[in-house]
């Protein structure tokens, strides 16, 4: 047998040197197997970890309890709102402005003057008129006063006939009796004439007079109709408004020219807005006046006013199978505008129900859900996330109509479900739970 070569120095040093590392590191492979196994002794004979630090494992969530609210009935309808009254101003006959009485924006009431027009003409024209009046006046009052004097004139005539229709009688019958001569009967009976004569004048001159009168009357009348219609001719250069309202845009100013029928502006009374609401015909036997409608605007928020509905069509739209309804609004800030855009809820019924934030729906196959707090039996203090089906309604102010699956004093969770499975263990923030 090949007897071993004997080792070189060097050999020999670096032979001592691995087996010293080699048992350095089995030293250490074994302190460490120690440290860990006493460790996992310790650890095995420890109390229980205490609640706060379990407790650390649920997921924190926003809770709120379930509330009794007022559930709505509710349909939306758009559409532009209407002035019950918008008069666009014109005037009647053509002519230079010479004032602006308004200003744009400004609150009128009927009969207030907007703007005057040159009436030189018109003007002239009144005031012939009114010298016509005063001609043909002075002609009735001439009349009248000619009538008092040939009635005055008259009865002194009627007295003067009578006392000679006396002296007549006495005289005859002294001349029958052979007391007087017929001479004096002559006398008397020519004195009875000449007043009688003379009554019967005056009567002619009160029928003359009384004509006048007339005449002098109709003249007055026709003056005074003239005078009318010279006014009425020159308020004609005159826009005044025909309603209480607001003073549109009015780009008009002194010195412009006018022509008949030329816009001038636009007058709106906003103190009660009209919104027409086609109603389908399938509402047509819950729809009636006086059914509340809330109005807001486009972008939505709190309603800006509370109307009604106050009229509604008998006709059905064939085209559509709706019904024309008007839905009226109280404006006495004056917030609504004429052709303002909006939203408007009809109000069918109100009924006692349940509401829950959009936030606390979450949806799985078209099925919708709420996570409903439970408590765990076995552990106080400590909650679970039930997922529980529900039937949703209509959406309300950023809230769901619950119809079914959920009752008024549950509480839910309504911020963090995404991170929730059914079951899983949960803890409300205090500071934000309801």
């Amino acid at each position: 047998m090949e007897s071993k070569s004997a080792l070189s120095p060097m050999e020999a040093s670096s032979l001592r040197w691995n087996r010293i590392r080699h048992q350095k590191w089995l030293w250490l492979l074994a302190g460490t197997l120690g440290v860990t196994g006493g460790w996992l002794i310790w650890s095995r004979f420890q109390p229980n970890e205490p609640p706060a630090v379990a407790a650390a494992q649920a997921t924190v969530v926003e809770t709120q309890t379930v509330q009794p609210a007022t559930v709505r009935t509710a349909s939306e309808f758009v559409g532009a709102l209407e002035a019950q009254e918008r008069v666009t101003l014109r005037p009647e006959v053509a002519g230079r402005i010479t004032q602006v009485l308004v200003s744009a924006g400004d609150r009128v009431t009927a009969g207030t003057p907007i703007l005057q027009l040159s009436p030189d003409r018109p003007q002239a024209v009144v005031s012939g008129t009114i010298a016509d009046i005063e001609v043909a006046r002075a002609a009735r009052n001439a009349a009248q006063a000619e009538i008092l004097e040939a009635e005055a004139e008259r009865d002194s005539a009627i007295a003067d006939r009578r006392l000679q229709d006396t002296e007549y009688e006495r005289t005859q019958s002294l001349v029958e009796a052979g007391a007087l001569a017929q001479q004096s009967l002559d006398q008397v009976a020519r004195n009875r004439d000449a007043a009688i004569a003379a009554e019967t004048a005056a009567e002619r001159r009160i029928q003359v007079a009384r004509a006048n009168l007339e005449e002098a009357t109709a003249a007055l009348q026709r003056a005074d109709s003239n005078a009318q219609v010279a006014r009425e001719d020159l308020s004609d250069y005159q826009v005044v408004a025909p309603v209480d309202g607001v003073v549109g845009d009015l780009p008009l100013k002194v010195g412009d020219f006018v022509n008949t029928g030329d816009p001038i502006t636009a007058l709106t009374n906003n103190q009660t807005m009209d919104l027409r609401l086609s109603i389908p015909v399938e509402r047509s036997n819950e729809l009636l006046t006086g059914l509340p409608v809330e109005l807001r605007t486009e972008s939505g928020g709190e309603p800006l006013v509370i109307g009604s509905i106050s009229f509604i069509s008998e006709q059905v739209d064939d085209g559509a199978q709706s019904l024309l309804a008007k839905a009226s609004f109280p404006n006495p800030n004056g917030v609504l505008r004429d052709e303002q855009f909006v939203r408007a809820n009809v109000i069918w019924a109100e009924n006692p129900g349940v509401l829950v934030p959009t936030t606390a729906i979450s949806r799985i196959g078209g099925q919708s859900f709420v996570f409903v707090m439970e408590p765990v039996t076995e552990t106080e203090g400590e909650f679970v996330a039930v997922q529980r089906p529900v039937q949703l309604g209509a959406i309300e102010d950023n809230r769901y109509q619950i119809i079914s699956g959920l009752e008024p004093g549950e509480t839910i969770v309504t911020a963090g479900i995404l991170r929730l499975s059914d079951g899983a263990l949960v803890m409300p923030d205090n500071g934000q739970s309801e």
